[in-house]
C-alpha cells in the first residue's frame, strides 16, 4: 500500500516478536546513500559504544600518466559518454531487452512479490577480487549475477533446446554522485541547515548490459573479467552524471509526470535493477541494542527482479525481490548466486596455489 500523502513519507515499524526495525521510506526523500548514512550515524560500535560505525572508504590509485594517455583517455571518456547517450535515447524509444524468464514490463510492479536473501562473505569477494587484476567489489557482484542468472536461465530453458550464445540482458545499475563523506560529517550535516545539500536523491544510473550465456570455458573468473571490462567503461564515461542531469531537469521544467513517464520506459525495456552499498565493517548497535543484520529492498518497479546488496560487518546480503508468477523460486535463484561466487572462490584459490 503506499504511504499516505498527509503525514510525512516514512514509517518506522517495530516487530517485537520477530526483533526487527522496519523503515519504510518513499523514495522520493532520500536514496539508498542517504539512508544509509543517517540511521549509522544513530548507530554505534558494539565493542566501542562512545564510537561511530567505520565504513568502507573508496580511494581510488593515483598513477602518473602522460599527455598521450591523457589525451587518449579523453577522447575515449567522450566517445563513450556518447555511446551510451545514444543507447539510453533509444531503450527511452522502442529498444527492449529480449524476452527471457525474468522478463517484466509495464505493470508487473503491481504483481504479487517474493522475497529471498542471497549471503555472501565478503573474504570470497575480496578472494575473487584479488585474482582478477585491478578488480573490485562490484566487478565481482556483477560477475557473480551473470553466472547465477546464466545458471538459473539454463535450468529453466526448454528440453533440447540450445542457450543463445548472444543474448544480451540489460539492467539498471545506480550510482551515487556525492563526495565521499566520513560519517562524522553526516552527523555534523544533520545538525546544520546544510543537510540539504546531501540529503534526497543524488544518483545517476546506468544501463548494464551482461551476457549470461557468453562462454567462458573452465575458467569461472572469467564472468569478473567480463564485467570489470563493461564497468571500467562505464565508470569513465559520463553516462551516470547524465542520466541523473537529463532526470533532474525534465523534473524541473516538465513536471513529474513527463519525469515517470520518462524513467517508466527505460525500466520496462530492461530486465533487472541492482545496487550496492558498503554498511559498517564492524558489528553496530542501535539504541543500546545489537544490529544483527542490514538489508533494504524497494517495490513498484516494472522490474521482475530486483536486487539490492548491503555489507555488514564481514558478511553482504543480497535481498532479490521477485514478481512471484515469473519468478516462481527465488530461492533456487538466491542458490544460483551463492554457488556461482563459491566457484569462483575455488578458481581464484587454485590460481594462486598454480
Amino acid at each position: 500500500m503506499p504511504l499516505s500523502i498527509d503525514k510525512p513519507l516514512w514509517e518506522l515499524h517495530v516487530l517485537k516478536d520477530q526483533n526487527c526495525l522496519v523503515l519504510r521510506v518513499n523514495h522520493s526523500l532520500v536514496d539508498g546513500v542517504s539512508i544509509m548514512s543517517l540511521i549509522l550515524t544513530m548507530c554505534r560500535k558494539v565493542d566501542q559504544p562512545d564510537e561511530l560505525p567505520s565504513i568502507p572508504k573508496h580511494n581510488p590509485k593515483s598513477s602518473r600518466i602522460n599527455m598521450c594517455e591523457m589525451i587518449w583517455r579523453f577522447v575515449m571518456k567522450i566517445w563513450l559518454t556518447i555511446v551510451y547517450l545514444m543507447g539510453f535515447s533509444l531503450r527511452c524509444l522502442f529498444m527492449k531487452d529480449a524476452k527471457s524468464k525474468i522478463s517484466g514490463g509495464h505493470g508487473v510492479e503491481l504483481w504479487p512479490r517474493r522475497l529471498a536473501t542471497a549471503t555472501f562473505k565478503l573474504d570470497d569477494m575480496k578472494s575473487v577480487k584479488n585474482a582478477v587484476l585491478n578488480a573490485t567489489i562490484n566487478d565481482v557482484l556483477i560477475g557473480v549475477v551473470t553466472s547465477g542468472l546464466s545458471r538459473y536461465l539454463d535450468y529453466h530453458r526448454t528440453p533440447n533446446s540450445t542457450p543463445k550464445q548472444g543474448l544480451q540482458i540489460s539492467g539498471m545499475a545506480m550510482v551515487n554522485l556525492r563526495e565521499p563523506r566520513g560519517l562524522q560529517d553526516m552527523e555534523n550535516l544533520v545538525k546544520s541547515s546544510s543537510v540539504t545539500s546531501w540529503w534526497g536523491n543524488i544518483f545517476g544510473y546506468i544501463l548494464l548490459p551482461i551476457y549470461p550465456h557468453k562462454s567462458v570455458g573452465n575458467n569461472p573468473l572469467r564472468y569478473v573479467m567480463n564485467a570489470k571490462e563493461i564497468l571500467d567503461k562505464k565508470k569513465l564515461s559520463y553516462e551516470a552524471h547524465l542520466t541523473y542531469a537529463i532526470t533532474k531537469s525534465a523534473m524541473s521544467l516538465l513536471g513529474p509526470k513527463v519525469t515517470y513517464l520518462l524513467t517508466n520506459r527505460v525500466v520496462c525495456n530492461t530486465s533487472f535493477t541492482i545496487t550496492n552499498v558498503g554498511g559498517p565493517q564492524e558489528e553496530v548497535m542501535f539504541g543500546g541494542n545489537p544490529v544483527t543484520s542490514l538489508r533494504a529492498t524497494s517495490s513498484s518497479l516494472p522490474h521482475a527482479l530486483t536486487m539490492h546488496m548491503i555489507s555488514y560487518a564481514g558478511k553482504a546480503e543480497m535481498q532479490i525481490l521477485v514478481a512471484k508468477d515469473i519468478i516462481p523460486d527465488p530461492q533456487f535463484l538466491t542458490k544460483c548466486f551463492e554457488d556461482a561466487l563459491l566457484e569462483m572462490k575455488e578458481a581464484s584459490t587454485a590460481s594462486v596455489k598454480t
